[in-house]
């Protein structure tokens, strides 16, 4: 007699309908979930009015949501592999409810940390059993590509979560609940999407607590160490302009539209998802220039908004980030799943992304403390600072790495590469 794992994924005469509406309401449920962590961005001076708090407890509650990320990989990361994607995609798609909930009811600050405690776990969640879903949903060899739809789905939810948020409370009343009214909705249906799915998971080992090792590829150390750097400093910009854009718009440019915050942030994550669907047309060992070009060339960007006060090089720098942050993660998870021992690849996935979503809360709460010794301008200028100087450590190393003798041609080749491209 079949056992239930072989029924979920014996082939029926309903399968190449339900394949496709089952991988739909998959992609459609990472993208709602991943939109709840980041529609509180445009919100965040609201609620500092409302609740009274200083910049500094912006960027504390934003960071609590990275480190439920970081506290969610390592704990379940492992999570699908063990128990089945559709139950964690049930329960990740739960928690975005749960967190929208808790955010239509907040009233003060220890409610707005656990809500995004929350989320951080749901983002967590979501992120590998949706992506295993998808591709054993979808096939590799027709149409789009799973990895292509789960980027959009990822990307495309941590942009759009923001933006939509912004809009709802400029155009809508109550800024601080129609917002979450509209989520709520929209997880409620992502669930309801991925509780009518089958389990598509082939081998299931049987749930076990534990804590996934960290692990750094040895065959890969030196490339895997300069990606996670340069891929962390973009999402610590990352981390920054979604954490104080909204205070940076209100206070320094008196700009008190919650839609052009969301515009902001949606322009540096919708980079993101271009960069990593560009970087399939760089050579592998150019990437990580380009990227640490990109970089210092954001946080330029960015350092002169803080100098001008000017919205225009904000914007520009939020979409060279997210391009220069695509391509480096991008880079750095095709070495991982190209090059690395197949036995390590998921501990080294969820290790790079360890560092990643540190890399986007440390600093952010780095700023806020400057903020609060000094002012907003100063601190957007030094933290910028801080990252063109990580971003050109990265860069001399790869200069050491491949002689003094390549590098000029190297150098030449992205010259090229720029020009083409223009």
């Amino acid at each position: 007699m079949p056992n239930r794992t072989d029924r979920a994924d014996s082939p029926t005469s309903h399968e190449p309908r339900s394949r496709p509406a089952a991988a739909a309401a998959v992609a459609f449920a990472f993208w709602i979930t991943m939109a709840g962590t980041t529609a509180p961005t445009p919100l965040y001076p609201v609620y500092g009015e409302d609740f009274g708090f200083s910049p500094i407890t912006v960027t504390v509650i934003f960071a609590v949501y990275a480190i439920g990320v970081v506290a969610g990989l390592l704990a379940f990361g492992r999570l699908s592999d063990q128990i089945g994607r559709r139950p964690v995609l049930v329960a990740a798609t739960l928690l975005s409810v749960c967190a929208a909930l808790v955010f239509l009811a907040a009233g003060n600050v220890a409610v707005l940390l656990a809500a995004r405690v929350i989320s951080g776990f749901s983002a967590a969640l979501v992120t590998g059993a949706a992506t295993a879903s998808l591709t054993e949903l979808l096939p590799q060899d027709r149409g789009v590509r799973p990895a292509t739809v789960a980027l959009f789905a990822n990307m495309g939810g941590l942009a759009c979560g923001t933006l939509l948020a912004g809009i709802l409370a400029d155009a809508a009343p109550s800024p601080l609940r129609t917002p979450w009214i509209v989520i709520l909705v929209l997880a409620a249906l992502g669930l309801v999407g991925v509780a009518s799915t089958r389990e598509t998971a082939a081998h299931r080992s049987g749930f076990t607590f534990r804590f996934q090792p960290l692990h750094i590829p040895a065959e890969i150390r030196s490339d895997f160490l300069r990606s996670a750097m340069t891929a962390g400093a973009g999402f610590a910009v990352l981390g920054v302009l979604t954490a104080v854009t909204g205070l940076f718009l209100g206070t320094v440019l008196h700009e008190r539209s919650h839609s052009l915050t969301g515009l902001v942030v949606f322009t540096a994550f919708a980079c993101t998802a271009l960069g990593q669907l560009l970087v399939r047309r760089i050579k592998p060992d150019a990437a990580l220039f380009v990227a640490c070009l990109g970089l210092i060339l954001a946080a330029a960007l960015i350092a002169l908004a803080m100098a001008v006060t000017a919205l225009a090089p904000l914007l520009i720098g939020a979409a060279v980030n997210g391009l220069a942050t695509g391509i480096a993660l991008g880079h750095g998870i095709g070495g991982i799943t190209t090059r690395s021992a197949p036995q390590h690849r998921g501990a080294s996935v969820s290790t790079f992304f360890a560092i990643l979503y540190s890399m986007l809360a440390v600093p952010a709460i780095g700023v806020g403390v400057l903020i609060r010794a000094t002012s907003l301008r100063p601190a957007g200028e030094i933290f910028s600072a801080a990252v063109a100087l990580l971003a050109l450590t990265v860069l001399l190393s790869l200069a050491r790495a491949i002689g003094p003798v390549t590098a000029p041609i190297r150098c030449a080749r992205i010259a090229a590469f720029a020009r083409n491209k223009r």
